[in-house]
């Protein structure tokens, strides 16, 4: 951390899930619930991290894959006040991880926070932000505020944000479409008809819900009338109303606006680690069957995610616009080779030897001032796979 001035104003919570393949009947720890994996048919466990804006990770915890993400907040707030000290820190999290008494607690002891809220509660305060006036904080974010019961509620709307999330469902809404045409064009059996619409189901997420699809009755033949949908434009239309629109609440009651709303955004950087933990490191999913192998696993995936934030950050000083994924990529064109030559006496002159790299790979470690060991030392061996020797010193005489 000091390397880089990492400070920790302001820590980032979040909690996900990796699943096993197997019945999992020696990890205590492996158990069904909410899946972010959209695994629900495995047994999962749920890891929760703490980390900083710049990626840096501070504690993680296994937990069992039914906990729920209201009651796991506590116990980090108290092992890194225990690790760190109190100080002025800014919790920020997703909605559904703290609950109401637990915001009240953090108030109590003077621990801020900053949480999303459900959109859903725009509604409860409709007149209060009807009243509001809106205040550009970017280019494209604006936000409307108050205070209330010792919180400031914060709505923003980000242009960018609405844009985006409009185009991915209306993306995810054409493919759904697509395969509903063709399943009507071909009329497939009713329980093949099932099948292909649940698995259409589990690709488009939450867009299916924007489809009223009307199916046969058991036992009735698959037809034109007895198979047809058709799109919820209402609904969709209320949808890309909300979109793009978040609502914060916070006890740093006289921070301004745009800070908050930067803060938030941050959370995206605790996603991109999920996202590394689970497809570049390994953790998911998971092949272990006993626990202390499932918790070693993700140890040592935590490990490296340190070393690739490391890396990262290291870039940016000097080689930005590099990915650690990147230089790595780069850096395995550096190969070991072994160099076997036979001497007069049967035995092995063994001369272990790192490829030199190529002129751009030299130029990004000159960049990033790193400067590779000097060649490994030469040994002897009786025979390939059998023990080696050390080569004699100078005031040893030579064997061969």
């Amino acid at each position: 951390m000091d390397l880089f001035q990492a400070d920790f104003e302001v820590l980032l919570y979040d909690l996900t899930s990796t699943y096993f393949e197997g019945e999992m009947e020696e990890n205590l720890k492996a158990k069904r619930g909410y899946s972010r994996d959209g695994r629900p048919d495995c047994l999962q466990v749920v890891i929760a991290l703490v980390i900083t804006p710049d990626g840096f990770p501070l504690a993680y915890e296994v937990m069992d894959g039914n906990t729920s993400d209201r009651t796991t907040l506590k116990p980090f707030l108290e092992k890194i006040e225990k690790s760190y000290g109190k100080a002025r820190r800014v919790w920020v999290m997703d909605r559904g991880i703290p609950s109401e008494a637990l915001l009240a607690e953090m108030r109590e002891r003077q621990v801020f926070y900053l949480v999303g809220t459900p959109r859903s509660k725009v509604a409860q305060h409709a007149q209060r932000w009807l009243d509001q006036p809106w205040q550009q904080v970017r280019d494209s974010v604006r936000v409307k505020l108050f205070e209330h019961e010792g919180e400031l509620w914060v709505l923003a709307e980000s242009q960018g944000r609405r844009t985006k999330e409009i185009a991915i469902r209306r993306k995810r809404l054409a493919r759904l479409l697509r395969k509903l045409r063709a399943m009507r064009h071909s009329l497939p059996s009713r329980d093949r008809l099932l099948l292909r619409i649940g698995a259409a189901k589990k690709e488009v997420g939450r867009a299916f819900g924007l489809v009223k699809i009307h199916v046969p009755e058991t036992g009735q033949a698959v037809t034109r009338q007895t198979f047809h949908f058709h799109l919820d434009k209402a609904k969709l239309s209320a949808l890309e109303q909300r979109d793009g629109h978040y609502l914060l609440r916070s006890n740093l009651s006289g921070e301004d606006p745009a800070v908050l709303w930067t803060r938030y955004i941050q959370l995206t950087q605790i996603e991109a680690a999920f996202r590394t933990l689970k497809s570049d490191l390994g953790v998911r999913p998971i092949y272990h069957r006993r626990e202390h192998r499932v918790e070693a696993h993700i140890f040592i995936a935590f490990l490296a995610y340190c070393l690739q934030v490391t890396l990262k950050n290291q870039l940016m000083l000097h080689a930005p616009g590099l990915t650690p994924q990147a230089v790595l990529e780069k850096l395995a064109t550096i190969q070991m080779i072994e160099v076997w030559i036979p001497t007069q006496n049967g035995r092995w002159l063994v001369l272990p030897r790192y490829t030199q790299p190529e002129k751009e790979v030299q130029i990004l470690l000159d960049r990033m001032k790193r400067t590779l060991p000097s060649q490994p030392p030469p040994r002897l061996t009786m025979a390939p796979g059998l023990v080696s020797l050390p080569l004699p010193t100078a005031n040893q005489p030579h064997l061969w």
